[in-house]
């Protein structure tokens, strides 16, 4: 077991974060999952770091603005990717054949653009009216997306044989991976309690757990199962509806 190997393999995949390269062995690819909430945790601690010290410098904008550009930064785009290709197949309303065509072609189209802007402007929205009680919460949020993200890697149906996803969920030791995605959550839920209370954990699970069956069923209807392109587009749409939960909830304490 190549422990480290398969950590580099995952973080050279879903971030621009410097890691050495390595071999995409049959034996790392097994447990390459296992770190992809990780990501999410260098970019909380990102996150957190930013938003204490632009208010201590006291640049209130940048406050506000960098948060929603890092995990973009940090992660390259790679799930934004996934989340406008899904948004110009979902606005076709063709077949199934005829969205997954759609998701393999590299072009942008006009609802993905349109999508994009909606997405940013909401999210920018949201976080702005988020009070700072919830701003721990928010960043653990992003372990809990790549948890769910990775869980459904291993547990949903693919729509194709072929891609990212499949490659990812064809190589992972399944049990061991879903086990640990589990561990993650376990981990994080609590931590949000801990740091941010009870009604913060509660809107955490109940927001997450209701995308991710969304997700699920959405996928399952509209695509025959997941591609890697609509695992971006589930992990976008959750930080977003986390985002907004957070902010609702922030008021209503």
């Amino acid at each position: 077991m190549n422990l480290p190997g398969s950590m580099m393999i995952a973080f050279s995949m879903y971030s621009r974060i410097p890691v050495p390269q390595v071999q995409w062995t049959k034996e790392r690819m097994k447990y390459a999952m296992c770190f992809f909430p990780l990501i999410g945790a260098v970019i909380g601690l990102l996150e957190y770091g930013a938003v204490l010290l632009l208010h201590t410098l006291g640049f209130p904008f940048l406050e506000q603005i960098l948060p929603v550009v890092i995990p973009v930064v940090v992660t390259g785009g790679i799930h934004m990717d996934g989340l406008l290709d899904v948004i110009d197949a979902k606005s076709s309303h063709g077949e199934t054949e005829k969205k997954l065509e759609i998701l393999k072609d590299p072009h942008t189209g006009a609802f993905a653009i349109i999508g994009c802007g909606i997405y940013f402007l909401l999210y920018l929205a949201f976080f702005m009216e988020m009070r700072p009680v919830m701003i721990p919460a928010f960043c653990i949020t992003f372990v809990v997306t790549r948890a769910l993200s990775g869980l459904s890697v291993v547990t949903f149906p693919m729509a194709k044989k072929s891609g990212l996803a499949a490659t990812f969920s064809d190589g992972a030791h399944k049990r061991v991976v879903g086990t640990v995605m589990a561990l993650y959550l376990i981990i994080s839920l609590p931590a949000v309690w801990l740091l941010t209370g009870t009604t913060a954990a509660l809107g955490v699970f109940a927001i997450s757990f209701a995308v991710f069956l969304y997700y699920y069923h959405m996928a399952k209807r509209e695509f025959g199962g997941i591609t890697g392109d609509l695992a971006g587009y589930f992990l976008q749409i959750l930080e977003l509806a986390l985002v907004m939960g957070l902010a609702i909830l922030s008021h209503m304490k």
